[in-house]
């Protein structure tokens, strides 16, 4: 389990109060699914909320140990049947944006079929930032949004 300063611990829980739960636990309890869910989103978030359904305060308890000494988590905060747990995010090795919606220049691939013919046609096109593909294959530009005459004339 990992062990946090009472500083780092009220830190962690004002950062936790705006959150909402990402994981449910249900009436089957902790499963190995429920604990693999939890797993990637302490990957992903770092902080996490829980909530608990059932009544039974003591198993509540449990399940809070549970997932903190299995998951190596710190318990950050337990009321009612929300729990809240954080585990230092991983570090994701460096790689370039996947952004789409970048200027750079971007391969595409086409996939045309005649009529005629049974085979298909591919190849690979570098498109623009500001072009796009139609349905067709085609290469159509970005075209410039238009104002109305109204606001043309208030500018």
């Amino acid at each position: 389990m990992l062990k946090l300063t009472p500083q780092q611990r009220r830190a962690l829980r004002e950062q936790a109060h705006n959150l909402n739960p990402v994981v449910m636990v249900g009436d089957a309890g902790l499963t190995d699914g429920v604990l693999k869910e939890i797993s990637n989103s302490l990957d992903a978030h770092g902080l996490i909320k829980i909530r608990v359904f059932g009544d039974d305060r003591a198993n509540r308890i449990d399940i809070y140990q549970t997932i903190c000494s299995q998951l190596n988590a710190a318990p950050i905060q337990h009321i009612g049947k929300l729990l809240v747990v954080y585990r230092p995010k991983k570090e994701k090795p460096a790689s370039p944006p996947a952004d789409r919606k970048s200027k750079g220049m971007r391969e595409v691939k086409i996939v045309q079929s005649d009529a005629g013919t049974a085979r298909r046609q591919t190849k690979k096109v570098v498109i623009k930032g500001n072009e796009r593909m139609t349905a067709g294959g085609k290469i159509k530009r970005a075209k410039i949004r238009q104002t109305s005459a109204k606001k043309k004339s208030l500018s």
